[in-house]
This record gives C-alpha cells, sequence and structure tokens, in this order.
C-alpha cells in the first residue's frame, strides 16, 4: 500500500514538472532574449562614453597615446560592469558574481603573469612618457623600430617604414632600453663617403657644402662640416655633418646621398670600390 502511494507522488509531480516546464522554458527564452538586448544596448552606451571620454580628452589637448591607453581601460572597465548587471538582472546573486570575478581574476591573473607586467609596463609608459604616438623609436633587444601608432594597455603598434605594422609588449618596452629617434625636433645627419685618391678633395667638398645650402631642411644657422676622416686602402673617406628636421629626416638624407653621386658623376670625382693594385717589377736586367 505504501509503495502504491510513493509511486503515484512521483507521477503527480513529474506531471506537474511537464505541465509547468513550457511556461519555464518560454519565461527562460525571454529572459535570455532581453538579457542579449540589454548586452546590446550595453555595448551601445559603452562605444559612447567611450566617444565622449575621447572628446573630453582631446579638448583637453591630452596626448594620443594617453588616450588610447585610457581609452583601453575603459573598455574592459564597462564590459565587467555590464557582465556584472546582466547577471545580476538573471537573478544570479551579486555576492556570488562577485566572488566568481575573484576566483576567475586570481586564476587569470597567475595564468597571464606576462599579460600583467604588459599592463604594469603601459602604466609606467604613461608616467615617464619615454615615447608618445609619432616618435620613430627604435627597441634596441630586438631591433624593432617604427612609428608609434598606437599605445593600447597591453601592447604598442609600431609602423614601419615599409607600413607594416610590429606590436610590441608594453613590458618588454617598460624594462629594455629604446632609442627615441624623433624625440627632438632637429637631428645629426653625421656620414661618410669614400672617393678616389686621383680626385679633387677639395672639390668633392665643396660640392657637398653646396648640396647642404640647397637642402631647405638642412639648418643653415647650425655646424656643417665636410672633412678627410681617414685614409682607406682604396678610397679617401670624408665625413660630413649637418642638422635637419627630424620630420624630414629620411627624406632629406636620401636626397643627399642621391645629389652627392650625381654631382661626383658629373664633376668626374670617383667613388671608387674595392680594388687591389699589383706592382711588377722587372728583375731582368740584373741577370
Amino acid at each position: 500500500m505504501t509503495t502504491d502511494i510513493g509511486t503515484d507522488l512521483d507521477v503527480g509531480l513529474i506531471e506537474k514538472y511537464l505541465q509547468t516546464l513550457p511556461e519555464k522554458a518560454l519565461n527562460l527564452g525571454v529572459r535570455v532574449l532581453l538579457a542579449a538586448v540589454l548586452f546590446a544596448v550595453g555595448l551601445w552606451i559603452t562605444k559612447l562614453l567611450r566617444k565622449i571620454m575621447k572628446r573630453s580628452l582631446e579638448k583637453a589637448a591630452v596626448e594620443t597615446g594617453a588616450v588610447q591607453f585610457v581609452d583601453s581601460c575603459l573598455k574592459v572597465v564597462l564590459w565587467a560592469l555590464l557582465i556584472l548587471f546582466i547577471g545580476a538582472w538573471m537573478g544570479v546573486d551579486a555576492a556570488s558574481i562577485m566572488a566568481m570575478i575573484g576566483s576567475l581574476g586570481l586564476t587569470i591573473g597567475l595564468a597571464l603573469q606576462g599579460s600583467l607586467s604588459n599592463f604594469a609596463g603601459g602604466v609606467l609608459i604613461m608616467t615617464t612618457k619615454p615615447f608618445k604616438v609619432g616618435d620613430y623609436i627604435i627597441e634596441d633587444n630586438h631591433k624593432n623600430e617604427g612609428f608609434v601608432h598606437e599605445i593600447s594597455i597591453f601592447y604598442t603598434r609600431l609602423t614601419t617604414i615599409e607600413n607594416k605594422t610590429v606590436v610590441i609588449p608594453n613590458g618588454v618596452l617598460a624594462n629594455s632600453s629604446l632609442t627615441n629617434v624623433s624625440h627632438m625636433r632637429e637631428l645629426r645627419l653625421n656620414m661618410k663617403i669614400g672617393i678616389s685618391y686621383q680626385a679633387d678633395i677639395q672639390k668633392a667638398k665643396e660640392i657637398i657644402l653646396q648640396i647642404f645650402n640647397e637642402e631647405t631642411e638642412v639648418k643653415k644657422k647650425k655646424e656643417m662640416l665636410v672633412f678627410v676622416d681617414d685614409f682607406a686602402e682604396s678610397s679617401v673617406i670624408l665625413g660630413f655633418r649637418c642638422w635637419i628636421s627630424a620630420k624630414e629626416y629620411w627624406k632629406t638624407r636620401w636626397d643627399i646621398l642621391e645629389k652627392i653621386k650625381t654631382r661626383f658623376d658629373q664633376e668626374g670625382i670617383m667613388i671608387p670600390y674595392n680594388q687591389l693594385d699589383v706592382h711588377l717589377i722587372d728583375n731582368s736586367s740584373d741577370k
């Protein structure tokens, strides 16, 4: 008798559950759909807040790199708040969400120690400002170089002269030496060129000085020197120095080299390649 009552009770519970299942499924589906709508609206609000923040910082004349870094941090914070809000709306206990985030944060932190060091490196870059967006830098360890395009929360992106993108972790840039080529407004061009031993040294020096005076980006009020730097095996090495605008450094350098080669050819001043002179001594008269 007892067994029949227990069986009838179980069947009744199952029937009741099955009867309410469609309603529960519908309610769950509606909540999931509303959560998706809230998520989409949250993304729109996130983009709007980021855009307002960017405009405010740009009006305040904040450096582009700092704007990019703050934008990356704000994006992460807004995403976290959006997930917390949707989770709470779905009925998940806020304390449980915080505990879960805390445990996940600890686990992810241990697994992504490099990323945390990159974040710390980004903060250090923003604080010490060894470079800014638009500067041309050379990372000395791996010799990566290019114009700084973006400073984000974890990485800095460079654009090379060949228009390639180089992504360098902020931790690497913060913990290694680097060369900021365009930190100063003016750079000194310091180069050498070899001419033949038979060439007119004074004439070659005058040609290079004339080219300096013709170039608009060469600073005429600063030092312009052309001098004999060394005597090599096959050539006399002329050194030349001048100061040029940092923004036009490469273009001016290439123009000067091209003009030197063209003028030397016109004036008959040879730029020799490596050569070996062999002198034969005739000893036949001693016999």
